[in-house]
């Protein structure tokens, strides 16, 4: 079972009220020496992923700029193949290894333009994304370590389907507010208090914390 999958670390900062985003989209929160820990960390694990929503909404590069080290594997969720052909991550798809995961009921003519556009796509679940069935192929191919980078409802999937074996959230001197507010964890939610996590490391940087959980 160990290596039926990668081993999945959740990476997020976060405002100290939970929040992600603000309701305009907003997300840059971490300070310089965070963003350099998060690309070192970038640098250490096989793969990224992220949402459509975060491609849409945030357009990254989803490399590793601010420490050296090399660029993962990216993987974007994208159940319809909605992703926009001039978004950072498809113009560069021909030099750095990136893959879209649809689902069955993606449009031909979307997947084509993504194909021709350089990505590599996978057609993984009939109407949503199948997680678990994703991970099985990825662990197949020799990825070993994923870096999930959210967004709220990406996040609530992986840790949904018990997916997630680490979670590093940085604590930001921010406050948000807001119901329309992206927070750290969206979708349904869960009906009892019944994830329990165990801290790792605390670690202050500055006006930052950096929380270090493990499932």
């Amino acid at each position: 079972m160990a290596n039926s999958k990668p081993y999945v670390i959740l990476s997020a900062a976060m405002s100290m009220d939970g929040k992600i985003a603000t309701r305009k989209g907003e997300s840059k929160f971490s300070s310089s020496k965070d963003l350099a820990r998060v690309h070192r960390l970038r640098g250490s694990v096989d793969a990224i992923l992220v949402g459509r929503n975060t491609v849409s909404v945030d357009n990254p590069s989803l490399t590793v700029r601010h420490a050296k080290g090399r660029n993962p594997l990216r993987i974007i969720l994208d159940p319809k193949a909605t992703i926009s052909p001039s978004s950072k991550i498809v113009k560069t798809s021909k030099k750095i290894h990136t893959m879209a995961i649809v689902s069955e009921t993606a449009p031909s003519r979307r997947v084509s333009i993504l194909a021709k556009k350089g990505l590599e796509v996978i057609k993984c679940g009939k109407i949503r994304i199948d997680l678990k069935k994703l991970l099985s192929i990825l662990a197949k191919r020799g990825i070993r370590k994923i870096l999930v980078e959210g967004g709220g409802t990406t996040n609530w999937y992986f840790l949904k389907e018990k997916l997630v074996d680490e979670i590093i959230v940085t604590i930001t001197p921010y406050v948000v507010g807001g119901k329309e507010s992206v927070s750290l964890v969206e979708g349904h939610g869960f009906d009892k208090i019944s994830y329990p996590l165990k801290l790792k490391q605390v670690k202050r940087m500055g006006s930052e914390i950096i929380l270090h959980y493990t499932i």
